[in-house]
Parts: C-alpha cells; structure tokens; sequence
C-alpha cells in the first residue's frame, strides 16, 4: 500500500509541475489514472512548504497546521503565535461543505496568510491549475502586525474569499454567472452574514449586519442597499438560509453549461453570465416567492447597462420554466387599517409601511383593540394562496400571536380563509410564509388581529399577499 501512494504520489507532483509550465493546452488523463490521482491528494499530507507562482507573489510558504479541514501556511513575516485560522477556518470550510456540498476530493481549505505585503486577498478553487488544484485562501496585509487579533477584519477578510470558493465552484461547476451583477463583494455580504449565524457567532454576525446595512453601491443604479434591501429580506423570507443554497442547485440543475478541459480531467463551466433578470427568476425559484416587487424597490427597473430587466425576467420565464414560485400580488392592491398610528398613514411607522416592500420598515399602532384589523383591496377580484408575515425590528411582545385571514367581494360579507393562534417569531424582521387552501378570487382581504405576544401595543414590519 505504501509503495503504491508513493507511485501515485510522484505521478500526482509530474502532473501539478507540467501544469504550472503549460499555459495553453496542458495534459490530460485517463479516468482511471485521474482516479487514483485524486485519492491520492486525498490521502497526501499536505507539504511542508509550498512555492508561490500566481501573480506577484513569489513567497516561500511555510506550513504551520493542518488536519482534514484546513492546511494553514505562513510566509516568514507572520507571527507563529497566531492560532486561530486554525479552528476559526476550519469551522467556515466545515459548515460550507455542510451546506453546499464537497468541493473536490481533498477534504481540506489551504490558508495562506502574509504580514507586510499582498494587502487584499484572491481565492482559487480544486478546479484552477493555477493554485495546483486545491481550494485557497491566499490573504495579505500590508500591516506588520497584522492578524494578531483574529477579530473583526481578520475574520471578515478570511471569510470573503471563502465564499468566492463557494460562488466559483458550487455544486462542482465553475463559473460565477452573477459575478457581473454582484461584483465582487455584494454575495460576501450575505455569505459572511449567513456563515456567523450558522456557526452561532450571534455578536459577529450583529457586528457584520450593523456593518453593512447602511453599505451604498452604483450598481444596478446609484444609492442601491443590496443586503438592506435586498439580501436581509431574502435571508428571513423563509426563516433560514435554506434560499441561498437552494439558489446554486437551481443554477447547476438549469443554467447552460460546457464542458472544459482544466489540464488534468474535463470539468463543467457554465457558458455564460446571468442578464439581471434571469438573476431575479433564479432568486426567485429558489426562494418560493416572487421576488420582482423586492428587487424594484431595491434597484429600480433598469439594468447595470441601462436595460429594462423585466423584460429580460418574462424571457427567463419562458427560457427556464422549471423554476417556480408564488407570484407576489400586494402591490396591486392598496391598504387600509381600522385603526391608524398617531402620525396618520404616511407616518415613519404609519400604515403605508405595512406594504412597501422593505423590511427594515414597520406599521405600529399603541394600545391597539382586539377589533383591529388591516385590509388589502385590489382592483378586481384576484386569488391568494399564501401571505407573510414579517415581524418588527424590536419588542417581541409587539409581534401579533392570535389573528383571521378574511375574504370579501363586496367588503361587507367576509369568508374566514385562514386562522392562527400562539404564533410567535424567532428573530426581528424575520418572515413566515402561511399557506392556506383557496380557489376563490377576492376584491378585499382582511387581517384581524386579535392579540400581540403580551404587549398593549402591535406592531409588524410587512404584510404580503402571494398568489
């Protein structure tokens, strides 16, 4: 056995030096020599050092940990006191292969960390030549101390080019189609959010929120908020992250691919970016619900380049109709309540915020009776299947436990359509989704709320109707 992982061994080391020589057109193997290629780098230890060749870097690194997740390398400048990348890391690349699947045969992430130079930080993944076939973190700082602390910006950094491994090579196909629409840092503000939540990291993760909610881009137009207006919404739609990873198996179930030689073995690519509208379908799909109202409020019609992406999503309909989710109808309609805020209906918390469409928004109503009740009227009659229910930003024991879906045609004579009671919400501004048997269109619906979770007073951060 030994003798044999030293054959393959050497074979494995001839293909990654006539990889790093050949550019253009590099060899390929058999399937079964790739085979044993890969159980083999599977099995290896990680080496002791490892010589930089991408870009500008010309590092000697120097391996200072690893076990089966991680393999952590230091160039000579950085501290042997640091420790942390060592757990810290191996946590991130553990709950990533969690929830998105394996990322090759190597079971481990590569860290390499430099001190007073390469400030910044690039990822590769098992499928690029260019990093000898592993998945890595390759992170610099300028500062001569840098990652002392294993806080704040250490983690951060570390954890952003860990999810570009993730948008690049999920679902082991390379490629990221939305990297034109997102860039590269708005999915990182959504992957690190999601990955301190996962590993309940409940300060880190309210340290990131409070970090990047107020973040300002120029794309799709000018003053857009993605993880306000966008991100957060989508994260607490469905109570879980469940939507983020749901968003690349659709990818890789139904966005056009080609397969690719990368030196060694043929590997999946996808073949083209994603247009923003086929970026809101596959948003959508993957989340359940109709996300068209959502990215208007967030960026506006118009594409980065000026187009109209709905006209872009009604083709993405008819190109990809494996995807489906229920249509959101409340902007159709306009709402009124029983009972009004003190400061009228376009008040900072009056009733217009129950539906417009963002979620850091809130309807509150002191002291509000049992009677209380708000109701959506549409135009003509439509059908509804499903609501949410978003709570608001503070006070839990404002959140409504006991309340009726009603419906009417005539806003006199109501239907019972639905009934709730003990209802309660794990988070602030998280979204429940209620779906409730109907074939009926109704003109009014009606949401009786008979009782909040203790407090005198209610409040609710949006109400949404769903076909």
């Amino acid at each position: 056995m030994k003798t044999k992982l030293i054959l393959l061994l050497t074979l494995l080391i001839a293909v990654t030096i006539s990889c790093k020589k050949q550019e253009e057109k590099q060899p390929e193997l058999s399937p079964s020599t790739l085979s044993m290629v890969n159980k083999a780098r599977a099995l290896a230890e990680p080496p002791a050092t490892w010589q930089e060749h991408w870009f500008e870097h010309v590092q000697l690194l120097n391996k200072v940990f690893s076990d089966t997740s991680v393999a952590v390398y230091f160039d000579n400048d950085v501290s042997r006191t640091i420790t942390w990348p060592n757990t810290y890391l191996a946590q991130v690349w553990n709950y990533t292969k969690q929830k998105y699947g394996s990322f090759g045969t190597d079971s481990r992430l590569f860290v390499i960390l430099h001190t007073g130079r390469y400030g910044g930080g690039h990822p590769s993944t098992y499928m690029d030549a260019s990093h000898d076939y592993r998945n890595v973190i390759d992170c610099g700082s300028n500062s001569t101390t840098a990652w002392l602390s294993g806080t704040g910006n250490d983690l951060d950094l570390t954890t952003h080019e860990v999810g570009h491994i993730v948008e690049l090579a999920s679902k082991n196909i390379q490629g990221s189609p939305a990297f034109n629409i997102w860039h590269d840092s708005k999915f990182m503000e959504l992957y690190i959010y999601d990955v301190y939540q996962g590993l309940g990291r409940t300060a880190d993760a309210q340290r990131w929120y409070n970090l990047v909610l107020g973040n300002s881009d120029t794309y799709p137009r000018a003053n857009s908020h993605w993880f306000k207006d966008f991100w957060y919404p989508i994260y607490t739609q469905q109570g879980n992250p469940a939507s983020i990873n749901n968003y690349f198996t659709l990818l890789s179930l139904y966005f056009p691919t080609q397969t690719v030689s990368n030196g060694i073995t043929n590997i999946s690519k996808y073949s083209r970016d994603l247009n923003f509208g086929e970026f809101v379908h596959f948003w959508s799909g993957a989340t359940g619900i109709d996300l068209t109202p959502l990215a208007l409020t967030a960026f506006g019609n118009l594409d980065e380049q000026g187009n109209d992406w709905l006209a872009q999503l009604q083709q993405a309909k008819l190109t990809f109709p494996a995807l489906v989710y229920s249509k959101d109808i409340t902007s159709q309609g306009a709402v009124t309540v029983s009972n009004e805020n003190s400061g009228g209906a376009s008040a900072t918390e009056g009733s217009s915020k129950l539906i417009d469409r963002l979620y850091n928004t809130k309807f509150f109503l002191a002291a509000f009776p049992t009677s209380f009740w708000a109701e959506v009227t549409f135009p003509g009659a439509m059908v509804s299947r499903k609501y949410t229910i978003t709570s608001g930003n503070d006070s839990p024991d404002r959140d409504p436990k006991n309340w009726k879906l009603l419906g009417s045609n005539d806003g006199s004579n109501f239907v019972q359509l639905d009934l709730r009671s003990g209802e309660t919400f794990a988070a602030r501004n998280q979204t429940k989704i209620y779906t409730f048997n109907n074939s009926t269109a109704y003109k009014y619906y009606r949401l009786s709320i008979t009782a909040s979770n203790g407090s005198a007073d209610l409040q609710l951060s949006e109400w949404r109707l769903l076909q």
